[in-house]
């Protein structure tokens, strides 16, 4: 008797302790469930934020490195298969075709301006995080001592790809609105949007035909409103 009566009552402790552990490591489970969710979510947040930065500096660099006819360097932040198309010049496609560009446009020398400062950035980056999109504007001084002196504009929509781990630009386009000789400014006239350079050929012509101011032009945007969502 005595005995079955200390089975039972071990039966009773185990049902016991059982009933009071089950329920709270279900518990257990879901909050760690719920805490691992909030992580991933975080490090996705973190992530974005990593590359909003990384973006924004590899735009500013490829600003400061033509500013400085650095050109080799500028190249190096494309894609293999980038594309590059400014103005009217035309199209060019794959890294090599842009390096060859950009070392047309000349080097640096004694009483040369040839500032691009880039601006007002909005970036998005693809849900994978493999891709990004982004619109921004470059204010423009350029000229030569004692030959001419410019202001421009232009809007960028660009591309990039991760590639090897890094971001690296894989579409510039850009539109200048308006280019313009310093001493006579917006509202005496323009200077032609420029064309095809006369010691390079691009490889295909403009994808979008376009004139600069005087003209009135809108630059495709990449997004929708975020509010209207037109």
């Amino acid at each position: 008797m005595n005995r079955i009566s200390l089975a039972s009552v071990a039966v009773l402790l185990v049902l016991a302790v059982g009933g009071w552990l089950l329920p709270n490591i279900v518990s257990t489970h879901r909050e760690l469930a719920e805490l691992r969710g909030r992580v991933d979510v975080l490090q996705t947040e973190a992530r974005a934020a990593r590359d909003y930065v990384d973006l924004a500096n590899l735009q500013a660099m490829y600003g400061y490195y033509v500013d400085k006819s650095r050109w080799d360097d500028a190249a190096d932040l494309f894609s293999a298969d980038a594309t590059l198309e400014i103005a009217g010049r035309g199209l060019f496609v794959g890294q090599d075709r842009i390096r060859t560009y950009l070392h047309s446009l000349g080097e640096m020398e004694y009483g040369r301006l040839f500032n691009h400062m880039q601006l007002q950035p909005v970036i998005h980056v693809a849900s994978d995080g493999n891709s990004a999109k982004a619109r921004w504007r470059s204010f423009m001084q350029v000229g030569h001592l004692g030959q001419e002196a410019r202001w421009g504009e232009a809007t960028y929509e660009n591309e990039y790809v991760r590639e090897g781990g890094k971001w690296k630009i894989s579409k510039l386009h850009s539109f200048i609105t308006f280019y313009v000789e310093f001493e006579q400014g917006w509202n005496k006239g323009a200077v032609p949007l420029p064309q095809h350079l006369e010691n390079l050929e691009p490889d295909a012509e403009a994808t979008i035909k376009y004139g600069a101011f005087p003209d009135v032009f809108l630059p495709p945007y990449h997004y929708q409103n975020p509010v209207t969502g037109k």
